[in-house]
């Protein structure tokens, strides 16, 4: 089974993708989704035991866990300590399950692919990008964003320039969805010829 590592920086319209892969055939570990759905659950009382006051009716409050760590950004250690271990066993349960279904090839979507080493676990790496004007658009539009809490993520994140240069293969997000959508399947094509000459033998 084909493992395919899908990432990019924010604002860079990775989770799109994500969705046209998963509307090509390809099963789609969302790792953002993942971890919404630990902070509505069993992360909730690990993250508030660390960081006080950000547990609000059993689940984390975003809000409140961002203005702390914007406050004290070495939390982000003790955040990263508590969640990753969490989202690689589900990550896990999720390639168990579709190895043992069959599936030709699977995407793990994980935003810091490069920056916690989850590189290594996967066969192909899909770098999603778009020009810095557009993502800064992108980015400072969401609720709550603001130009020091953007300039604090892109300072943890590996730079767009690095993840061009080691992906395997590049969606350019500047033009339509439309477009996204062809490149989309454009790879996917492309790894089934692939897969079927044996390129990947030891996937």
């Amino acid at each position: 089974m084909l493992t395919i590592g899908l990432t990019g920086s924010i604002g860079m319209g990775k989770s799109t993708a994500g969705k046209l892969f998963a509307e090509a055939g390809i099963p789609l570990n969302d790792s953002d989704a993942v971890v919404h759905d630990l902070y509505a659950g069993e992360a909730a009382p690990l993250v508030e035991a660390a960081f006080p006051g950000t547990m609000k009716d059993g689940a984390v409050d975003r809000h409140e866990l961002g203005r702390q760590l914007a406050l004290d950004p070495a939390g982000f250690k003790r955040l990263e300590a508590i969640v990753h271990p969490l989202v690689r066993k589900r990550e896990t349960e999720f390639l168990a399950r579709h190895r043992a279904a069959g599936a030709e090839m699977v995407l793990l979507d994980i935003p810091l692919l490069f920056e916690t080493g989850a590189w290594e676990r996967v066969d192909v790496i899909v770098v999603v990008s778009t020009d810095p004007q557009i993502q800064r658009q992108r980015v400072l539009a969401r609720e709550d964003m603001t130009e020091e809490k953007f300039d604090m993520i892109l300072s943890r994140q590996t730079p767009d320039a690095e993840k061009r240069r080691r992906a395997d293969y590049l969606i350019d997000t500047s033009h339509s969805i439309e477009q996204t959508r062809e490149r989309v399947l454009e790879i996917v094509t492309d790894l089934k010829m692939r897969i079927a000459k044996g390129d990947f033998r030891n996937a």
